[in-house]
């Protein structure tokens, strides 16, 4: 791996000057997130642009107090005075706090580690790469029988690297390429428009040009931007049985398991910014959905979008089980919430650039596969509505409440598919969306998504995802 332009000495330096300033706890971390980026609008570049965010961040643990510093200028005295800041800080914070902070003990890391690119990003000119975009939205069959009014594609590519040191041992240096596409289309039929975007993403090289399919994915919206604005009609309202695909799971455990898990939430952290979680009642232990609903956080899938080895704070990865068999398991923690929990990280810790601090995240949330082919959870529904994709969703604050309305819905009529339905809404509470689950296919689906968080906002990679699944006596607004 080619090593990042700075010495990881100096971030030695830098965590030991922070402990000879009285620090019980420090760390330092280079980060550097470099890409390219480009937009077509129906076809034409609008907008292009190269971006290279880097820095130093800082923290420091004195007496019970956390300070954070961050400095977007690379030479050493810089990362000095962002370490004299980290611990001002940190000391001030001791002298109002009324609960100290502490970090757990952990096992920590010291690897170095990247995802390999079968084709390197660099390795195609970035004005070749555009002439590769337009190409693939030259050959997207738009006569689907609808007015395609616009297609916007947003495409880009970067590169992350990270050195981090702690004072308790732990040295990760890491490189992660990412590839994603955005496009949003919009069509209309009789004076009706809607509207379709979605996002791919993944960790690679310029592989994923192909890999991520923008073609097949944009034509098959458009398909169901047809069946929503002319073959669908009026849904069956009332109490029945729902069949969801892997989009609308993986959307709904990312927002009713994974950010109600996140430890930080659950304490009141970010009560200002997003709200609370159902969880600060709900414990572990507790049941909240049937057998066949466990979700799980993964960081270390392979090619995700959400993927790392150690998080930043040097806490080694494995999978997070949030609900395990109907059970609220783990909560998300990073070494602080950990502490105050009595508990050990389990490797949530993130931060999206040099300037923010690491705060508890998810990765890769999914549904965990079953058994069932998709045609045997039809087959089971003897009057209902099978949503494939979905047109809006919200939830509430505390994750319990949540609404999604479907774009691509179908009526089902005794164990078959029958004719398109429009804005057929699910309204569900988070019990009531797990306990009513009462089978889950085995193809399991992943998709890509930027989730937001934290105060500045951090956007970071994430996957989510799952199989289709099927939920008995559910409601249909």
């Amino acid at each position: 791996m080619e090593t990042p332009y700075i010495d990881p000495q100096l971030l030695e330096k830098a965590v030991g000057r922070a402990l000879d300033s009285g620090a019980e706890y420090a760390e330092a971390r280079f980060h550097r997130v470099r890409g390219f980026s480009f937009n077509l609008l129906n076809g034409q570049l609008i907008g292009a642009s190269y971006s290279d965010s880097t820095g130093y961040a800082v923290r420091a643990l004195v007496e019970g107090g956390l300070g954070f510093a961050s400095t977007d200028s690379l030479d050493e005295a810089s990362l000095y005075e962002a370490v004299d800041r980290a611990i001002r800080g940190a000391r001030a914070f001791s002298s109002l706090a009324k609960e100290k902070i502490g970090l757990s003990n952990e096992r920590l890391g010291t690897a170095r580690y990247e995802v390999s690119q079968r084709k390197p990003l660099g390795s195609v000119d970035d004005s070749d790469l555009i002439g590769i975009i337009q190409e693939i939205y030259k050959s997207i069959d738009t006569n689907v029988g609808v007015d395609v009014k616009s297609v916007l594609i947003g495409f880009s590519y970067s590169i992350e690297d990270k050195i981090l040191v702690t004072s308790d041992g732990a040295h990760v240096e890491s490189r992660i390429p990412r590839v994603a596409i955005f496009y949003s289309v919009t069509a209309e039929y009789a004076g009706e428009r809607a509207n379709r975007w979605n996002q791919l993403g993944a960790t690679g090289g310029l592989e994923l040009v192909e890999g991520l399919k923008l073609k097949e994915n944009l034509e098959d919206d458009l398909r169901s931007l047809k069946i929503y604005l002319v073959d669908a009609g009026k849904p069956p309202r009332g109490e029945m049985d729902v069949v969801l695909g892997p989009e609308i799971v993986g959307l709904a455990v990312h927002e009713s398991a994974g950010h109600p898990s996140e430890a930080d939430r659950v304490m009141g952290r970010e009560a200002a910014q997003a709200g609370l979680s159902y969880r600060r009642k709900m414990k572990p232990g507790e049941r909240i959905g049937s057998d066949y609903s466990t979700v799980i956080d993964d960081p270390s899938i392979p090619g995700s979008y959400g993927f790392y080895l150690y998080d930043d704070e040097g806490v080694p990865v494995r999978p997070r089980y949030l609900i395990r068999n109907g059970i609220l398991e783990e909560y998300l923690h990073n070494r602080e919430t950990a502490y105050a929990m009595g508990t050990h990280s389990n490797a949530a810790a993130r931060a999206k650039e040099w300037w923010a601090e690491p705060i508890v995240r998810m990765a890769n949330t999914y549904f965990a596969p079953g058994d069932y082919e998709v045609d045997e959870l039809i087959e089971g529904v003897k009057h209902g509505v099978y949503i494939k994709k979905y047109m809006e969703w919200n939830i509430d604050d505390y994750r319990w409440v949540a609404r999604y309305v479907g774009l691509e819905a179908y009526e089902i009529q005794n164990g078959r598919i029958g004719r398109p339905v429009k804005n057929p809404a699910l309204e569900v509470n988070s019990l009531q969306f797990y306990s009513s689950v009462d089978a889950a296919g085995r193809d399991l689906q992943f998709y890509a998504g930027t989730c937001g968080k934290g105060e500045p906002g951090q956007g970071v990679p994430v996957w989510f995802g799952g199989p289709h699944i099927r939920l008995r006596g559910v409601r249909i607004l």
